[in-house]
């Protein structure tokens, strides 16, 4: 089974931004962001992109699927780490070009390829007029050596 969504250029500016049709605007790449957040502690984890097969995957099975630029295809989040993403919720803001997904982090907890809970492990600062990366101190959950040694 495959969800189906209205086309929004069907829609009118008050039905996209007040309707209940779901009409998710897709950019020039076929492509929706999405911000994933933890549903207990309400971090943000990861930004990501879905496209139309992704999202309607990720509605079908409750399990988060994203579309992977740098690999070309869906991927079903933690299906080599373990690290599953069960869905909670599923927003989408105003004018349903963004969307907002509330999930369980299963496995050890790592949303990130490197082991650590958040994609957001580092913050920008400056110094002596320059900025760089500081590390925020978030553990590795699991090492991504062994984890993704294929």
């Amino acid at each position: 089974m495959s969800i189906s969504f209205t086309d929004p250029t069907a829609l009118s500016h008050e039905q996209l931004e007040e309707g209940t049709q779901f009409a998710p605007r897709f950019d020039a790449s076929g492509l929706v962001t999405v911000v994933t957040i933890e549903a207990s502690s309400k971090d943000v984890l990861m930004l990501a992109h879905m496209n139309a097969q992704a999202l309607s995957l990720t509605l079908e099975t409750g399990i988060a699927h994203y579309w992977s630029r740098s690999r070309g295809k869906i991927w079903k989040k933690g299906e080599t780490s373990g690290e599953l993403q069960e869905v909670v919720e599923l927003r989408v803001d105003c004018d349903q070009d963004a969307i907002v997904l509330t999930v369980n982090q299963t496995g050890r907890g790592a949303a990130c390829h490197t082991g650590r809970k958040s994609c957001f492990y580092r913050r920008a600062i400056v110094e002596d007029g320059a900025a760089r990366l500081q590390d925020t101190g978030l553990p590795l959950l699991f090492d991504p050596k062994d984890v993704y040694a294929s």
